[in-house]
């Protein structure tokens, strides 16, 4: 059974407020976060246990920087242009871990549309508002970085904005933990995929691969 936590999560993720600063979960108070828990799991021994696969790392946070669930949530944004065909906002991301659709951790007392709104507008520059994003039921993703101690949950938001043509998208640029942003052709996965590998070299970050397959559909 492996035991694994990321340099980073007990230096600069602690000193910059991102990780728990607790080493040991069985001295952390769990009720509050059993009762606010999008997905509920169980703690053995005051230990929290992934509710939804093991990940090969049983003890320890790995990447991640809090124990337990992380609330997080991501804007699927899209549009259409002249002949019909759909594109999405992607976002490199600053760690190396591929492309993904802008998002992040939920703040306490935000709504999962309005962090949507919130990353969207700090990853990409793209503002819209709260109103035109449509919340899904929570869902586990398979996060790359995650451990069997420490998982991320998120709450899809979507937004189709209409038809344009293609010179006329709303501007995004990268910014804050990404590297760039820019409007990927996405009539099917395959075509999202394709179309990051052939223009950037780049690949789907694991946590929304099945996520985006399920919501983009096949060719």
């Amino acid at each position: 059974m492996r035991t694994y936590t990321h340099p980073d999560v007990l230096t600069s993720g602690v000193a910059e407020g991102w990780a728990d600063p607790e080493t040991d979960p069985a001295r952390i108070d769990w009720a509050p976060r059993l009762a606010s828990a999008a997905i509920p799991f169980a703690l053995v021994d005051g230990r929290p246990v992934n509710p939804c696969e093991n990940t090969g790392v049983r003890y320890g946070r790995n990447e991640l920087g809090h124990w337990g669930e992380a609330l997080a949530a991501d804007a699927l944004v899209a549009v259409c242009d002249p002949v019909g065909r759909r594109w999405i906002v992607m976002v490199e991301r600053g760690d190396g871990h591929g492309w993904a659709l802008p998002g992040g951790h939920v703040d306490p007392g935000e709504r999962p549309v309005a962090a949507a709104a919130r990353e969207l507008w700090e990853e990409t520059g793209l503002v819209l508002p709260v109103s035109v994003f449509t919340a899904t039921p929570p869902r586990y993703v398979p996060d790359p970085r995650a451990s069997d101690e420490a998982w991320m949950v998120t709450v899809l938001c979507t937004a189709h904005l209409g038809r344009y043509d293609r010179r006329d998208f709303p501007r995004v640029v990268g910014a804050d933990d990404a590297r760039r942003a820019e409007w990927v052709p996405a009539a099917s996965y395959e075509a999202l995929t394709d179309a990051l590998a052939a223009e950037y070299g780049g690949r789907v970050f694991g946590a929304h691969a099945a996520m985006l397959a399920a919501l983009l559909g096949g060719a």
